[in-house]
């Protein structure tokens, strides 16, 4: 039995993919879902429990029973699952959804306990697996002492994923999105300023910013065009998508992340950063689609004003593939990767 353990409850994008693992490795709901020690589809369980002590209890249940440990994230709980499973001989495969060292430091929020969390479950993990090709070749590259056991998974898509009772004339065709809040990764800031030269052409976008606070967020909300909505539910975000004519994501250091898949989903254009992993499913992109220096303020705003009067979603969605970009081939390909650890 796989034993699947981390957040899927949050609504963050890592307890989303958590989510959506744990319904399609089970064929469809999830399985006990509401009763902690049910399970009901045979080979896979996870871990029901939201508050730390109940779920240290289930852990010490389940995890006896399983024949290999999926730990979504890091965390202290996960750390603790992991040494169980050591206790009792099973072995485990830690699906990374970003550094966190390494991405801490860059949002200028350094945290040591977090940092040591990330390289315990590393160091005790049997298998460490990335969220793309991409991020894979990073983490060889910066933990050289893990590269024979570090792999990838991408990250699949939710083609089933609609915009309610949308229509076309809620979208401002002057409207542009981001997501990451004040995280300086994500580069918000420099987007800013090349929407800001925009305007002063004569353009008069409006720039929406969906997200958490961060180190950014005060210079970000200086900006009087700009629209901070802050963290919203799932389903809103979706609409926001779908009210704003291009989605931009400018991040210097992303590994993937599904909102540039949600933002085509909600039929808006995308202008993403060459660092993003969505690049991993995103396929013949052209020049308009691609910020190749994130920190280029000119570049941005030439490609912004392209696609304030062009569009590339519909192309960029032709160009999916949606068998083999699904979760349920996603799930297919941990399922192998899971089987080989038993």
């Amino acid at each position: 039995m796989i034993l699947v353990i981390g957040d899927y409850y949050s609504g963050t994008g890592p307890a989303l993919v958590t989510k959506y693992y744990i319904e399609t490795l089970s064929g469809g709901a999830m399985p006990g879902h509401g009763k902690s020690g049910s399970v009901k589809t045979e080979g896979v369980d996870y871990i029901v429990s939201t508050g730390k002590i109940a779920r240290f209890f289930e852990m010490l249940v389940k995890i006896p029973g399983a024949s290999v440990l999926f730990l979504s994230g890091h965390s202290r709980q996960n750390i603790w699952a992991m040494r169980i499973g050591k206790l009792c001989g099973k072995k485990s495969a830690y699906l990374m959804h970003g550094a966190v060292e390494y991405e801490n430091n860059m949002n200028r929020v350094p945290d040591e306990r977090m940092a040591q969390d990330e390289r315990r479950m590393m160091k005790m993990a049997d298998i460490i697996l990335a969220v793309s090709r991409q991020f894979e070749e990073w983490l060889k590259a910066h933990y050289p002492q893990y590269k024979s056991k570090i792999s990838h998974v991408t990250n699949g898509i939710d083609w089933k994923l609609t915009v309610e009772n949308a229509t076309d004339d809620e979208r401002d065709p002057e409207g542009i999105i981001s997501v990451g809040g004040g995280m300086p990764r994500k580069n918000i800031l420099t987007v800013c300023k090349a929407i800001e030269k925009l305007n002063a052409k004569g353009h008069n976008i409006t720039l929406t910013v969906a997200g958490d606070k961060g180190a950014d967020s005060e210079e970000i909300a200086s900006y009087p065009f700009v629209r901070d909505i802050g963290l919203i539910p799932h389903k809103e975000l979706m609409r926001e998508y779908h009210r704003n004519k291009i989605f931009v994501q400018n991040s210097v250091f992303e590994t993937f992340g599904l909102a540039p898949i949600e933002a085509l989903l909600s039929y808006a254009d995308v202008l993403i950063s060459k660092e993003c992993g969505a690049l991993s499913v995103i396929k013949k992109t052209e020049d308009m689609d691609i910020i190749n220096d994130p920190q280029d303020i000119d570049e941005i705003a030439s490609k912004l004003e392209v696609l304030l009067n062009e569009e590339n979603h519909t192309r960029l969605l032709v160009e999916l593939d949606k068998e083999s970009t699904s979760w349920k081939k996603r799930a297919e390909e941990l399922r192998s990767k899971l089987e080989e650890l038993r």
